[in-house]
């Protein structure tokens, strides 16, 4: 207990971002992979792993040198109209992923518990929002992170099911590729569950609580943090760890999907909890619950997560007091947006939409909406008024704006094909 303490408190904002990537959304967007894909997607998950590792470090960077959040900093660095544009993608797709991420809990739950969607939709809705505004910051950040270790399910998982190793190392080593509709898809929903906007804006805002938590600050927003090169060398390391260990759990959970689903003919998936129950016949009930209970323990995680990064946005964009460090009462702005958003996720879940269907969705609105916010944090990145004697280094910056321009790409060619132009 005393070494995982230990670990514990060496791992930060950048390692519960990572893990929060693994939100119910991606869980969905990955078991979906599996079975429509079998294996041969495998690829995404090392390929993507050192674009997002380099695009969260950055916006943690960002948030570390500044004092400020993203918004804070395009606030005060940019014209309005950017600010705005910024802000708008972000809230409409986090409040998009909130309810997708509410009711894939609540039908997991359903699941396990044999309790009724609408009262385990309002019990998950209450104690989400009880954690956020009632629990201390360092208290809160604490419980995020023994949350992290409800994805190692994922991990057992993987080994409970017989697979095709062969296959498996094949699959990830040589990348498959075809332009049709559906593989430049779900390749969208790939980059958008795993280099999703919500992190970005989450991870700079965790860093400045950090400092604040740690002196280093006196609160968000105001004065300028004494970094030294160490701070940033911590914070690279904790991000690593996260995007690692994030990209670990995804490759597990489509070679998972793979191996039961798609080796049985089951090549489309409905919901996220569908995927936890279609495991049982091939898996066993252990796999089954793992499967499930990861659901619930990944939307606990990721569902404050994005309706936090939608308060720091907006609160930094209206100059609104912030911080999970203060109280209710000296931030009404702040976690009245974390409250707003969180029910309209709720309300969501009253839509007559597929469950799966707003989850997967959610990971291609996130493809989408990700390459303009990109090519903003490569801005601000190399922005030496900004960013002092820390912007982004040669290799942050190639790989940045290949990612960057990948991503623009897929979703061009994407928007092309739907309107029947490709």
């Amino acid at each position: 207990m005393k070494k995982i303490k230990k670990i514990l408190r060496i791992l930060g904002p950048g390692f519960i971002t990572g893990a929060a990537d693994d939100d119910p959304s991606g869980i969905g967007t990955y078991s979906q992979t599996g079975a429509q894909f079998g294996y041969s997607q495998l690829w995404t998950a090392p390929f993507s792993l050192p674009f997002m590792t380099v695009v969260q470090e950055m916006c943690g960077r960002i948030g570390m040198v500044t004092g400020k959040g993203l918004a804070g900093v395009l606030r005060k660095h940019y014209a309005a109209p950017v600010l705005y544009f910024a802000v708008a993608l972000l809230i409409l797709a986090n409040t998009i992923n909130i309810g997708a991420n509410l009711g894939a809990m609540a039908a997991s739950g359903q699941l396990v518990f044999n309790i009724t969607f609408p009262i385990l939709l309002l019990i998950i809705t209450a104690v989400t929002l009880v954690l956020e505004i009632l629990v201390s910051y360092k208290v809160y950040a604490k419980f995020l992170r023994y949350l992290t270790f409800s994805l190692f399910a994922y991990v057992v998982t993987v080994f409970i099911v017989k697979q095709d190793w062969t296959k498996v190392v094949f699959s990830t080593l040589i990348p498959s590729f075809s332009f049709s509709k559906i593989y430049l898809l779900n390749i969208v929903a790939i980059l958008g569950t795993t280099i999703s906007p919500y992190l970005f804006f989450w991870q700079a805002g965790e860093e400045v609580e950090e400092e604040v938590a740690h002196h280093k600050l006196r609160m968000m927003g105001k004065g300028v943090p004494k970094i030294v090169r160490g701070d940033i060398s911590q914070m690279r390391l904790d991000t690593i760890f996260g995007m690692f260990f994030s990209n670990l759990v995804m490759f597990f959970i489509i070679a998972t999907a793979a191996s039961t689903l798609h080796a049985n003919g089951i090549t489309n998936i409905e919901t996220a909890p569908q995927a936890a129950e279609a495991l049982r016949p091939f898996a066993g009930d252990f796999a089954f619950l793992l499967f499930a209970l990861g659901i619930i323990g990944t939307g606990f995680l990721a569902v404050p997560v994005l309706a936090g990064s939608a308060s720091y946005a907006l609160s930094e964009a209206f100059g609104w007091k912030e911080g999970l460090y203060r109280r209710f009462s000296k931030a009404h702005g702040f976690y009245g947006v974390i409250i707003v958003a969180t029910l309209i996720g709720l309300i969501v879940n009253l839509t007559p939409i597929k469950p799966f269907t707003l989850l997967y969705y959610t990971a291609v609105l996130n493809g989408i909406c990700a390459p303009p916010l990109l090519v903003l944090i490569m801005f601000i990145g190399n922005n030496k008024k900004i960013m002092q004697e820390h912007t982004n280094s040669k290799f942050s910056n190639i790989l940045g704006w290949t990612i960057t321009i990948i991503m623009s790409l897929a979703s061009i060619v994407l928007l092309l094909s739907f309107l029947g132009l490709y």
